[in-house]
């Protein structure tokens, strides 16, 4: 039996310079992220499109997901192989294609860096990203490809 998890957002619109929408250069991209009981993530568009780069965009947040997700389900899957991380990082990376006004992501590349306990843990570490990958609900939920190309590496537990 599949359960429901349901979630709620609120984005507001805070670029409206006094005029509205009453030309493309004549409104700010601006908006502010709101999720209950967190603070507040200032938004806009990539500076191609005339936003903030100071403000997280959503193509960055989209990313971050994908990244995020992964790692909570790679932990995850650690702890079911036996696998002791002691470190983890990840410098992910997509591609996202324009067309017209619209446009679509082609792909995104997770390059995590897992520091493990023990030089006998390499292997499991490795392989425990293919059932991590399989486990991410965004993953699963979008239509590009989500490419993972992990490195592993040993360190010792710190005293």
């Amino acid at each position: 039996m599949a359960l429901t998890h349901d979630y709620t957002v609120s984005v507001e619109w805070t670029g409206n310079r006094g005029t509205g929408t009453s030309g493309y250069r004549d409104y700010a991209r601006d908006h502010v992220v709101r999720i209950e009981g967190l603070p507040d993530i200032l938004g806009s568009a990539d500076p191609t499109f005339r936003g903030d780069a100071s403000r997280h965009n959503p193509e960055q947040l989209l990313l971050t997901s994908l990244a995020q997700c992964h790692m909570l389900s790679y932990l995850h899957q650690a702890v079911t192989v036996g696998v002791v991380v002691i470190d983890y990082h990840d410098a992910a990376t997509a591609t996202m294609e324009t067309q017209g006004t619209g446009g679509r992501f082609t792909r995104a590349v997770l390059h995590p860096v897992v520091t493990v306990a023990d030089a006998s843990m390499i292997e499991a570490a490795t392989s425990a990203h293919h059932q991590a990958h399989l486990d991410c609900f965004i993953a699963s939920s979008v239509n590009f490809p989500v490419d993972v190309e992990p490195t592993v590496i040993v360190g010792g537990l710190k005293p």
